[in-house]
């Protein structure tokens, strides 16, 4: 699945608090969440841009594979798979 060009700041705000991620902090124009379950502890920092850069979501996605073990291919689907 391909990644969308067009997605903003506050739509994958919204797939990362329903993956899992709570809004921890915000300092001008970017957005800390912060997932944590057992030891793992991880903040991720969002720019709140509209649309985001599509290297700026690519490396969210990648650190997100890394840290959670995950696809890619799998992460895209959950994020922006055809049944939303």
């Amino acid at each position: 699945m391909r990644i969308p060009r067009n997605l903003s700041a506050s739509e994958l705000i919204k797939e990362l608090i329903r993956f899992g991620y709570t809004t921890s902090r915000q300092k001008g124009s970017h957005i800390r969440l912060t997932y944590s379950k057992d030891e793992l502890t991880h903040h991720i920092t969002i720019p709140n841009h509209d649309p985001l850069k599509i290297g700026t979501l690519n490396n969210i996605l990648n650190d997100l594979v890394g840290v959670h073990k995950i696809e890619k291919t799998q992460l895209t689907e959950v994020f922006f798979g055809k049944n939303k």
